[in-house]
C-alpha cells in the first residue's frame, strides 16, 4: 500500500479515457484537466492500471469527459477486467450513450456504474446538461435490466434548479432499484456568482432522511460519506463543504487522459 503526502492511503484511482464530452454542464471541473493534446492509449491505460494495482490500488473508476465517446470503451473495460488484484471497476457516464452499450460493458466485465442525472424535468435537462433526458432515462434502465449492480444516480443539488426534485428523484431511485447520491455544490472552477447563487446546504434533507431511514452507515474509505437506508431505496450524500473529514479522509488519486 502506498501513502500520499498527507500519510492517507491510497486505494482508489479515476483515470480519465477522454476529456471529449457532448453535454455542456457549467459546473463541471473536468476531472481538472485542461483539453490535452495527447491521449493516453489503451494499452497505455492498462499499464498505468497493472502498476496501480501492484502498488495496493484495487478499485479503479473510469471517467472523462464523457467514457462512452471512447470509442474503445468496451476493449478498455475488458483490458482492465482481467488483471489480477483488481477488485472494483466502475464508470461515471451522463447515460446518453449507456442503451446501446451496456449490454457489451456488462460482458466485457462492467458491474457496475454512476450516471450523472440532475433532473426529471426535460426542459430543465436540456437547459442544464443538452441534449434528452430520455436517453438518460433510456440508459439507465437498459443498465439495469443488463444486471448491473448497483447502478447509481449522482444529482448534484443546485438551488432555484432541482432542489425541489429530491423526493420525486428518490422515488424514482426506489422504481428503477437504483441508488440516489445527492451531491454539495463545491466552489471549483466555478464563479463566486454562480455558486452563492446555487448552493445549498443538504442539511433539510438530511435531517428528513434521518427520520425516514430503518438505519444509516458511514462509508469509512470514502470520505466518510453517511448512506441512509430508507425502505425501498438507499440515498447517500456527498457533502465535501460541510463535511470537515472529507478531504481528511480522500483515498483517491486521479490519471488524466493524456496519462498524467
Amino acid at each position: 500500500m502506498i501513502y500520499d503526502n498527507c500519510n492517507r492511503p491510497v486505494l482508489n484511482l479515476r483515470i480519465s479515457v477522454t476529456q471529449k464530452c457532448d453535454k455542456h454542464c457549467p459546473y463541471c471541473h473536468r476531472e481538472g484537466e485542461d483539453h490535452p493534446l495527447t491521449l493516453v492509449t489503451v494499452n497505455e491505460i492498462v499499464r498505468i492500471i497493472k502498476i496501480a494495482i501492484s502498488l495496493g490500488i484495487s478499485r479503479i473508476k473510469l471517467t472523462g469527459g464523457e467514457p462512452l465517446l471512447r470509442k474503445e470503451i468496451v476493449e478498455i473495460v475488458a483490458g482492465i477486467t482481467g488483471l489480477e488484484g483488481l477488485t472494483d471497476l466502475s464508470m461515471t457516464t451522463n447515460g446518453t450513450h449507456l442503451k446501446g452499450l451496456a449490454k457489451d460493458l456488462k460482458k466485457a466485465g462492467l458491474n457496475r456504474i454512476n450516471v450523472s442525472l440532475p433532473t426529471l424535468d426535460p426542459n430543465v435537462y436540456r437547459t442544464v446538461m443538452g441534449g434528452k433526458l430520455q436517453d438518460a432515462i433510456d440508459g439507465i434502465k437498459t443498465a439495469v435490466k443488463v444486471g448491473m449492480q448497483p447502478v447509481k444516480l449522482n444529482m448534484l443539488v443546485l438551488k432555484s434548479i432541482n432542489y425541489n426534485e429530491i423526493e420525486k428523484m428518490i422515488q424514482f431511485a426506489g422504481q428503477t432499484g437504483t441508488i440516489l447520491q445527492l451531491i454539495e455544490l463545491e466552489p471549483i472552477n466555478l464563479s463566486k456568482t454562480y455558486y452563492d447563487r446555487h448552493h445549498v446546504s443538504l442539511d433539510v434533507i438530511a435531517q428528513k432522511l434521518e427520520k425516514l431511514a430503518s438505519k444509516t452507515r458511514v462509508r469509512k474509505f470514502m470520505q466518510k460519506r453517511r448512506v441512509y437506508v430508507l425502505p425501498k431505496v438507499k440515498v447517500e450524500l456527498i457533502r465535501p463543504i460541510e463535511n470537515t473529514e472529507f478531504c481528511g479522509n480522500c483515498t483517491r488519486i486521479r490519471v488524466t487522459s493524456d496519462g498524467k
